[in-house]
């Protein structure tokens, strides 16, 4: 019988030709490489969303035993709009030695170099197994992999490690930030700009509450204390998006506004940053808006929560982690959130190990260097004779 093969090259190609942007389905990506495991004789498990549209994959490759590792990836990808390509993003291109295309770096590779060798790893005389756990909407707040984290629970998973194939350039990272994501609504009362004292503005309300997230930003700045090796070496605020009016002779009536902390691990947000920031709204802004109309208000929803990834207690998985990795330093710190915090909440020994670099990420043109290809392959075939009875 013959076995559909790929090399690791023309695997991260297959993958990075599926649309995945987040806001698409990820179906088609997850029916090939559940097909692939398939005609390879292994069979995979789904766990959808909501509305049926995207799907977690889970597979095991060796022994139905205990302990082995889970290598765990997420499908979806960041949007390509507005961005300048100088080639097309869903279609790998190599030159002067770098993979370009959405994806490659920020994180289909890690997967795909598994894929690829599934060969080896089924000729192998594994004595434990190896889990392919692959979740969706990871980009827009890890949205996928509690389910995924759920699923491996009820199968009754207990690995070894998880590690978690971000772009860390085959670095062993044991800590990152969590990602709190939130949405914040002031809702104001509409007059004629001729007459603004009978009406509420809720752009200048808000205003002034995005003034008071910037001075606490700089306030947390100064108080780091540099622990944990991250960079930057503090907690941080974010404005990503702002929106509010509706014409420029109109006292606004709402204005809303997404940001976001990130927060070093162990630290507590509430007492960080929410607290501060409903007690300056209590006192300042609120007070302000509804001497005018009682109607009126600023509230603040959580859109997201990521935690952060704390070093584990056991010394084995960050000996596992560098071992494979080929590395023998210290387990670094990375300051972007990823999956890990969820696994190792859920009680996983977790790391995050994969090929590229972060700072390729969510960039036009986007691209993974091929040493850090050939550095993934090593880390599989290290991890081949770690799991092999021969």
């Amino acid at each position: 019988m013959t076995f559909p093969t790929y090399t690791p090259i023309e695997m991260i190609d297959r993958l990075v030709s599926f649309d995945t942007t987040s806001r698409n389905s990820n179906l088609e990506l997850i029916n090939f490489i559940s097909e692939y495991l398939l005609a390879h004789g292994i069979e995979s498990q789904r766990v959808y969303d909501t509305g049926n549209k995207k799907a977690n994959l889970f597979a095991t490759v060796g022994p139905n035993t205990k302990g082995g590792i889970v290598l765990s990836a997420h499908t979806d990808v960041v949007p390509v709009d507005g961005q300048e390509w100088h080639s097309n993003p869903f279609s790998m291109t190599l030159k002067n030695e770098k993979l370009y295309g959405r994806g490659t770096s920020d994180m289909k590779s890690f997967p795909a170099i598994f894929l690829s060798m599934l060969p080896q790893f089924m000729a192998a005389d594994l004595h434990t197994p190896i889990h392919l756990a692959l979740s969706y909407d990871e980009e827009v707040g890890c949205l996928g992999a509690p389910q995924l984290v759920s699923l491996m629970k009820d199968l009754r998973i207990s690995p070894r490690i998880v590690i978690i194939g971000e772009p860390t350039e085959m670095k062993v990272v044991n800590r990152h930030k969590g990602v709190f994501r939130y949405r914040t609504t002031a809702n104001g009362l509409e007059a004629h700009s001729a007459y603004p004292d009978n009406g509420v503005s809720a752009i200048f309300h808000t205003a002034n509450a995005i003034h008071f997230l910037d001075n606490l930003a700089n306030d947390l700045r100064n108080r780091a204390d540099g622990l944990g090796n991250f960079d930057p070496p503090y907690h941080t605020l974010h404005i990503g998006t702002l929106n509010g009016g509706t014409a420029s002779n109109i006292v606004p009536r709402q204005c809303t506004f997404d940001w976001e902390a990130r927060l070093i691990p162990g630290s507590d947000v509430n007492a960080l940053v929410l607290n501060p920031f409903e007690h300056y709204l209590d006192m300042n802004v609120r007070p302000k808006m509804q001497n005018i109309s009682k109607q009126t208000g600023i509230s603040t929803e959580t859109v997201v929560q990521v935690p952060g990834l704390s070093p584990g207690e056991s010394r084995d998985s960050e000996a596992l982690g560098r071992a494979l990795s080929g590395h023998n330093g210290p387990a670094g710190a990375i300051s972007f959130g990823t999956e890990a915090g969820l696994f190792q909440r859920a009680g996983f020994a977790t790391l995050v190990c994969g090929p590229g670099s972060i700072l390729q990420a969510h960039k036009p043109n986007e691209y993974i260097e091929l040493d850090q290809v050939e550095a993934c392959e090593r880390f599989m075939r290290r991890l081949i004779s770690q799991l092999s009875r021969t």
